[in-house]
């Protein structure tokens, strides 16, 4: 066995950084972690919720590591290309092999999932080591992993996305959404068809403006007869939905981001707030039938998907922790946050449609026992309708949700009725046990490890069916409030000192307030955490998430949130002496001193000072960024500004890219106060724009919107655009792209060629060598192309067409592409681990030599002749992706490594040559 570490090997002394030698420390033995625990146990052998014989099954499945599954990413015709190489070149290699005399198991797909785009593979460590096929088959999920193609994701977790039934044009919120894998689902889902439905309109307007038009391969042909019936096509094909995906700790929703960056999306708004008190988003004034003004309009969504913070014990046995830390306090602690995350979800949702709650906790008290509350708290089953999904997902084994259950308490004390605890109830509340009015509780879904070999899950699926104004919280249904300040202190007064005045005072905070296990700063409630002010040195608590999907989300800290006695709606007028959430978040406190806030009509919202909220420093307006940055001690986001479409930088790329008129210009925006363009230009959709300009100076926390279109580039030419377009804008954008910047390309020898040698050479012969697109790339101007990857016939053609960015300097000609993504091409493409060439450095390295000594100009000609790079300048260095940031885990060569490791998508490096 070889050694472990960073020392040589063989050696006895190691470096472990700068300073002097030290002597290796001795690694500790790994000690496999005890999965037991007698509560844990006892409580969900006695719930019920297994038959006798199934016992045995479940609680040896929960002790096995769980499989390992990924997911195919992107849109459908990107995917399922990627996916046919795993089945056709992996797979039967795999299944040819034997160990012991037995056929070794294959990654298999997912049943349940569309188009056999989810797998999972079950096969032992020991045997994967140990053949080469299972090498190649790790090469392969390596690359397409680091270029975003394939998302590593727990089985259980790809489920709530699939049963909201999302269709075109359908405007959906992520409430707690990091680490955002489940986000991607939807976004995926909101872009459903949107390839397919803009090449069809291509093929239907193109050839009478004389542009090109690409023959199409056999997956967006299959779409497009697919899209005729049931697609968007209200805006050139272009999907006009939206997803606002939410998480209440900023450095998860920075994780969030990183992890849906590599879809590309337009359509997606991410947003830093609590989930129990979502203020309410407005839209631009419209107008009625009879034309006039309609003031003060609110996105309501079509869909809400509320992955709630829980215990997750489902997740046990990818968390072994959950053995050593499972309470049943737990449980009772989240249970009022969960509720009132649901019931903002109802709230924000449009009459008709769905909210699917979800947790991976097996403990009814999270689950059942919070739909049934909601449900209360909204009027009852004549507004809130439990959905029956036993007809979804054929294939998935399932199991009925619960309508009686019993409720263990912090003692492990267990009670069947709330008639038995009204005694002495402690943390206990009535609505934790079975609702006293028949609801449908079975139409929930729940999934235990043992049915499939997967983790546990819980899913219910509502239908908002009228307009709902959310009951307040009853005082049976609270949580014990903390003992006040003020009564600690008169029991402090009141005890006599007996000679020992700090002790005795001890022994009375303790009597009136028992200090409780784990209290601390990461037991602020989600609200607490909202408006409590985070020191500019301070790190922001990072509260677990239930949904491990992720290898990053091992890297946080717990998400276990305990919760005081807060009420998340704000009174009714008439019922003002109710409590409401206090202090408001900063964005209340703005918008009601307003004074045209006063008489504003109040939209359905969780907090009447949170609607709109704001955020205080992080308004939208120019104005608040003159000066220091968190100046309020909040995190510092650069505000959205939308540019004017005659603005000359704007019009200069039109004019260069020949940009059809169909392509909308009014959504073009800067991330900065000024509004100018200075270093990028982002894209985003209509509804994405109108959310953006409507909360303007509202204190909504967006965190990130847009897709980076253009890069300021440096040239050496003058006339050639200085704005080239960036690989994340690339797909929106090229399809509208006008003949004169595209570069057509049909062999698979000219593009192996291209992804190999960086900077192959154009003067001189040099185009002679770049096969069918020499004689295009010779004559076409400076500066950035489109390279369209055309489908053909034979052996040396494509069966799908694909878009690549290219660059054509004075003397050279490079793809746009970081190294990653070209060996992950060469691999998937040509089954080839290929050393990548860069003919750049031995012309910079001629040129030095004949320059008698003089320096070469870095700034924007590397090499003076034009035969190097281009280096962006310092400004554009800042914000264009030219530096490569290599977040990749080190996974080695071991494939369940590989499996494990985070795909929180890819940083594109842009090699951007003259």
């Amino acid at each position: 066995m070889g050694k472990r570490g960073g020392g040589k090997r063989g050696g006895v002394r190691w470096r472990g950084g700068k300073g002097p030698r030290t002597e290796r420390p001795q690694r500790a033995d790994y000690e496999e972690p005890v999965k037991t625990n007698a509560r844990f146990e006892q409580y969900y052998n006695q719930l019920g919720i297994l038959e006798d014989v199934e016992k045995e099954d479940f609680w040896a499945t929960l002790r096995r590591e769980l499989p390992n599954s990924f997911r195919f990413a992107g849109s459908k015709g990107h995917a399922i290309p990627v996916q046919r190489i795993l089945t056709e070149r992996y797979i039967p290699e795999i299944e040819s092999i034997e160990y012991n005399g037995v056929a070794v198991e294959a990654p298999t797909p997912i049943p349940w999932f569309p188009h056999q785009l989810a797998w999972q593979m079950t096969t032992p460590k020991n045997v994967v080591r140990r053949f080469a096929p299972f090498k190649s088959f790790q090469q392969f999920l390596v690359s397409e992993t680091c270029a975003g193609n394939i998302s590593r994701q727990e089985i259980v977790s790809m489920i709530p996305p699939l049963l909201m039934d999302i269709k075109s044009g359908m405007v959906i919120l992520d409430l707690c959404a990091a680490p955002g894998s489940k986000t991607a689902q939807l976004i995926e889902m909101v872009h459903g068809g949107e390839e397919a439905r803009i090449r069809k309109v291509i093929h239907d307007t193109q050839p009478n403006s004389q542009r090109g038009v690409s023959p199409e391969g056999e997956v967006i042909n299959e779409q497009i007869e697919e899209e005729k019936e049931q697609g968007d096509w209200s805006d050139q094909g272009r999907s006009t939905g939206l997803v606002v995906a939410n998480d209440v700790d900023y450095k998860r929703a920075h994780m969030l981001i990183h992890q849906t960056k590599r879809l590309n999306s337009p359509n997606l708004i991410v947003t830093n707030h609590d989930a129990t008190m979502y203020p309410s988003i407005k839209l631009p004034s419209g107008n009625r039938l009879d034309e006039k003004p309609v003031q003060n309009r609110y996105l309501k969504f079509d869909r809400v998907l509320a992955d709630v913070p829980c215990s997750g014990d489902g997740t046990s046995r990818k968390n072994a922790n959950v053995w050593r830390d499972w309470l049943p306090g737990n449980a009772i602690g989240l249970f009022p946050t969960q509720v009132r995350i649901l019931v903002r979800a109802l709230q924000m949702t449009k009459a008709g449609g769905r909210v699917i709650y979800s947790t991976c906790s097996m403990n009814p008290v999270e689950n059942e026992a919070v739909v049934a509350a909601a449900i209360e708290r909204c009027g009852g089953p004549s507004k809130v309708h439990i959905l029956d999904c036993k007809n979804q997902l054929p294939g998935l084994v399932r199991k009925p949700g619960l309508g009686r259950w019993n409720v263990m308490d912090r003692h492990g004390s267990i009670y069947d009725a709330w008639e038995q605890v009204q005694d002495d109830p402690g943390k206990l509340v009535q609505g934790m046990f079975p609702p006293k009015e028949s609801l449908p509780l079975d139409r929930c879904i729940r999934v235990y490890p043992h049915l499939q070999d997967t983790g546990g899950f819980f899913i219910a699926v509502l239908e908002k069916l009228t307009e709902i104004r959310a009951k307040p919280e009853s005082e049976s249904q609270r949580i014990e409030p903390k003992t006040s300040i003020i009564a600690a202190v008169d029991e402090i007064n009141a005890r006599p000192t007996n000679g020992s005045l700090v002790a005795t005072k001890i022994e009375a905070l303790d009597e009136i307030a028992a200090p409780q296990a784990g209290e601390n700063a990461e037991s602020l409630t989600a609200a607490g955490r909202q408006n409590q002010e985070i020191a500019p040195n301070k790190e922001p608590v990072s509260p677990r998430k239930h949904e491990l999907d992720d290898k990053a989300d091992t890297y946080m800290s717990t998400k276990r949130l305990k919760t005081r006695d807060e009420v998340d709606e704000a009174a009714p007028r008439g019922e003002e002496n109710r409590e409401v959430h206090w202090p408001p978040p900063p964005g209340a406190q703005l918008d009601i001193s307003r004074p045209e806030a006063a008489d504003l009509p109040e939209p359905e919202s969780a907090d009447k000072t949170a609607v709109p909220a704001s955020n205080g420093p992080m308004t939208q307006t120019g104005e608040a960024y003159k000066g220091k940055r968190n100046a309020g001690q909040q995190p510092f986001e650069e505000p959205f500004k939308y540019l004017a479409i005659d603005l000359p930088d704007l019009q200069a790329i039109y004019d260069f890219y020949n940009l059809s008129p169909q392509f909308p210009r009014d959504r073009f925006m800067v991330r900065n106060a000024t509004g100018n363009p200075v270093k990028s230009v982002y894209y985003t959709s209509a509804l994405a724009r109108d959310v953006l300009t409507a909360n303007e100076a509202t204190g909504l926390k967006f965190v990130h919107c847009g897709v980076k279109m253009f890069v300021k580039q440096d040239v050496q030419k003058e006339n050639t655009c200085r704005w080239r377009i960036q690989t994340d804008g690339l797909p929106v954008l090229e399809a509208w792209v006008g003949e004169e910047r595209v570069v057509r390309l049909w062999k698979k020898s000219t593009l192996k060629k291209l992804l190999v040698e960086m900077f192959p050479k154009v003067t001189g012969d040099g185009w002679r060598d770049l096969g069918e697109i020499g004689e295009r790339v010779r004559e076409i101007d400076l500066g950035c192309c489109v390279l369209r990857v055309e489908k053909g016939t034979g052996e040396d053609a494509f069966s799908e067409r694909f878009v690549l960015p290219l660059w054509r300097s004075l003397h050279s000609l490079n793809l746009m592409l970081p190294k990653e993504d070209r060996k992950a091409m060469l691999l998937r493409l040509y089954n080839e681990i290929v050393p990548l060439q860069d003919n750049s450095k031995a012309r910079f390295e001629k040129k030095n030599d004949t320059r008698n000594g003089d320096a070469p100009n870095t700034s924007s000609d590397v090499d003076g002749e034009g035969d190097g790079g281009v280096k962006l300048d310092s400004a554009t260095m800042d914000d264009a992706p030219d530096a490569k940031v290599d977040d990749t885990p080190d996974v080695g060569n071991d494939l369940h490594a590989v499996m494990d490791a985070t795909s929180d998508g890819k940083e594109n490096i842009v090699e951007a040559v003259s």
